[in-house]
């Protein structure tokens, strides 16, 4: 990977893709390197934006929007690692590719425990990194597809009255409208009368698709209608 390329403004951000177009977040305190990803990721027709420290990139109004991150190691104040574990315990995970000159195994492990893309040396070669690339967007975009329906099938449950949320947890278990027209104290009618308003507010049209979208709540919701 050369950095023998134009020269760019790299030490701050540079101009940002429309909010929906993936980014390729590059954080490395070397320019030269910087330089060459920037180069790199243009070349293969992806959308690049550059910070020379983590602090530089915590600063800016990135990482909300769908991209990965090709992030070095070791670097002033917060490390790669570091980072990694903060955007994961702030609920706030994204793919990163680490690409460092000071590996080891023990980093290494930690990275990939920690949900890491892939973990490279450098010199790398430029498919390796573009190809891990690949990988981590779409990771994210599967991530963003995931967290969109759990958005949306949350905000179907919110529009559920108590009642019609306990007879959707009862059908969950598998219920059946008899035992739980039994075990709510109301009558078998009541029941289907109700059943039917869940499928309608939840937008599924099987069964199954209600089971499934009930699995996609989060625990807690479905803790609270259960009991």
């Amino acid at each position: 990977m050369t950095a023998q390329i134009h020269l760019v403004n790299l030490g701050r951000p540079a101009l940002q893709a429309p909010q929906d177009e993936p980014q390729v977040i590059i954080v490395d305190d070397d320019r030269a390197i910087r330089e060459a990803l920037h180069e790199l990721m243009l070349s293969a027709g992806l959308q690049p934006v550059c910070f020379q420290s983590t602090r530089e990139l915590l600063e800016a109004d990135v990482l909300d929007r769908p991209g990965c991150l090709i992030l070095d190691v070791r670097m002033p104040g917060v490390s790669g690692l570091d980072l990694q574990l903060q955007l994961a315990a702030s609920g706030r995970p994204k793919p990163i590719v680490f690409l460092t000159g000071h590996g080891d195994i023990p980093m290494t492990v930690q990275a990939m425990k920690a949900g890491a893309v892939d973990f490279l040396t450098k010199p790398v070669r430029d498919q390796t990194l573009l190809d891990a690339v690949m990988t981590g967007l779409e990771r994210d975009a599967a991530q963003r597809e995931r967290a969109e329906i759990v958005r949306l099938t949350q905000s179907r449950f919110e529009t559920l009255t108590p009642r019609e949320r306990e007879v959707l947890a009862q059908v969950a278990r598998g219920r059946l409208n008899k035992q739980i027209a039994f075990d709510l104290g109301i009558s078998e009618v009541t029941v289907k009368l109700h059943r039917a308003n869940v499928m309608r507010k939840m937008e599924a049209i099987s069964i199954g698709e209600l089971i499934r979208a009930w699995e996609t709540l989060p625990a807690s919701l479905r803790n609270v209608a259960a009991n």
